[in-house]
């Protein structure tokens, strides 16, 4: 059994020719529409389809580390992990139906902006150097970390090439043609990626025997989704009431995912684009989960679970499939990253450069600027990347938590903004300033099982409720003291309807119906 491929020179001609054919596609597309502006560069001019929209998140979504996770986790677990693909609908749901006609009504291309209209300065000052310094980390560096120890892994070269390499390619169509070229690309990227995938999977269960013999030769408990309130890792009330809260804030607020949806050309592509996400999110499992249970049934015993993916490759996989399936693999990271430094410059040129350095700087400029800030922004990752290969493992498991742990008190401002109009600057300054220490403080004593392991069965929901009641009860206060504040009340769902150009959202609310009962079909076959 190998863990490491044997590249043949066909395998490496195919990587070579996909690369070269997915920079080619965001270049031309940088040379078809021409990058005049600001707006053009990192919203593609607010021109994009439903299917660019969709299949672009898709793309963000479906990375190296997503890949390899789920491979250890379905091998551990079987579909338990599907429960982060299946309720994801909810929250694409109320991105697409009550942030994004929020975010289009605002007219606003940033997340920090949106905190600026509806609470003030200091939320978006706040919002603006925490979005920066977690895209720059989170976002790009700790993905291309992980993403290029599995490639490094994969091809047996040294870290440093994988980092550079993906680099190298992402910057190359960014900085030209910015988020426009990536969405373009993310189409081609997204079937690529999938067909592999189904390649690992017909293949592994032509070799099983079929599927009645995958789960027939399987554990009894891999096929149900929901584990007992005593399972050790996902009990399933802790799937339930924890994910909701990271689940708004990633799919509602977070900059990587929001922008594209920004970019869509009107608030119905926006919604269909959001929705074919949706969609997809159903076939995910069966796609990139299911490889995980096939490894466990032809590879038992690994002593290491997140090689369940690269065991699959490595063994299976026969000359220029292997090719066709690395390449969709280091595309799958050069488009994360390209993803990730397109936020980052899209956050500074707007929301530093043109307030603060810069506020008459014309669109030209700020493209220029933009332009040199993916430029930069890249080889800075690219450098902590290389950094950081050379830590703890425990350091940089503990530096990705830190932005989970951050997500009650970004989701609590951003729903409490969008529902309730009562919510005011004061209260979300609270919420933001003494929050987010607070729930880091929380996530701290939970790593460390401070007073003791089961002190902490819910963090998500329990750091979530307390940054809630420090919003009301701080909006409260703040009502009966008005004094000085800035708060200014969003308009209402109907409202931010009505000031968009008019289409039949009966279609809208049908196709969501429809994935509602698709997700409940799921739920019941894996009950």
């Amino acid at each position: 059994m190998r863990e490491k491929v044997a590249l043949s020179g066909v395998d490496a001609g195919i990587i070579v020719l996909y690369l070269a054919i997915l920079v080619g596609v965001g270049l031309y597309f940088s040379r078809k529409r021409r990058i005049e502006t600001a707006n053009d560069l990192f919203l593609g001019g607010r021109s994009l389809k439903w299917y660019n929209v969709g299949l672009s998140i898709f793309s963000s979504n479906v990375s190296p580390v997503m890949l390899v996770g789920y491979g250890g986790m379905a091998y551990t677990t079987g579909m338990v992990a599907a429960n982060f693909d299946w309720l994801a609908w909810w929250f694409l749901l109320l991105l697409a139906m009550v942030f994004v006609p929020h975010y289009f009504a605002t007219k606003v291309s940033t997340m920090p902006e949106f905190l600026l209209r509806r609470y003030g300065q200091r939320s978006f000052t706040f919002l603006t150097y925490y979005s920066m310094i977690s895209t720059l980390i989170v976002s790009v560096s700790f993905v291309l970390l992980t993403g290029g120890l599995v490639i490094a892994q994969l091809l047996d070269v040294p870290f440093w090439m994988a980092a550079v390499g993906a680099t190298v390619l992402a910057t190359s169509f960014t900085a030209t043609g910015g988020l426009g070229a990536i969405a373009r690309t993310g189409v081609l990227q997204s079937v690529v990626v999938t067909v592999a995938a189904l390649i690992v999977g017909i293949i592994a269960i032509d070799r099983i025997g079929g599927i009645g013999e995958v789960v027939s030769r399987s554990p009894k408990e891999f096929w149900t989704i929901f584990r007992p309130s005593d399972d050790p890792v996902y009990p399933w009330h802790a799937v339930l009431l924890g994910y909701p809260v990271v689940g708004i804030w990633y799919w509602c607020t977070d900059q990587t995912i929001v922008q594209q949806t920004l970019a869509a050309k009107s608030i119905q592509h926006g919604q269909y684009g959001t929705m074919l996400m949706a969609a997809l999110k159903a076939l995910v499992p069966f796609i990139f989960l299911l490889p995980g249970i096939y490894c466990y049934i032809l590879f038992p015993n690994l002593a290491n679970p997140d090689h369940a993916y690269l065991v699959m490759t490595a063994n299976l996989l026969p000359v220029g499939l292997v090719g066709i399936t690395l390449a969709a693999l280091i595309a799958a990271l050069v488009y994360d990253v390209a993803v990730g430094i397109n936020a980052f410059s899209m956050v500074f040129s707007l929301n530093v450069y043109s307030k603060i350095i810069d506020p008459n700087a014309s669109q030209r400029k700020l493209r220029a600027v933009g332009r040199m800030v993916i430029i930069g922004s890249s080889f800075v990752a690219m450098m902590m990347s290389i950094l950081l290969s050379t830590v703890d493992k425990g350091l940089f498991d503990l530096s990705q938590a830190v932005g989970t742990y951050l997500a009650p008190p970004l989701t609590t401002v951003f729903l409490m903004g969008v529902i309730w109009k009562k919510a005011t600057s004061r209260a979300a300054n609270l919420t933001l300033y003494l929050g987010t220490p607070l729930c880091l403080c929380a996530g701290t004593m939970q790593l460390t099982d401070f007073p003791h392991k089961a002190f902490w069965p819910h963090f998500m929901l329990l750091t979530f409720l307390l940054t809630a009641f420090l919003m009301i009860f701080m909006a409260v206060i703040s009502q009966l003291f008005p004094g000085k504040q800035t708060t200014a009340s969003l308009p209402t769902l109907g409202e931010t309807y009505a000031s968009q150009p008019h289409y039949d959202r009966r279609k809208v609310w049908l196709g969501w119906a429809c994935i509602g009962v698709l997700m409940g079909c799921l739920y019941f076959l894996f009950r």
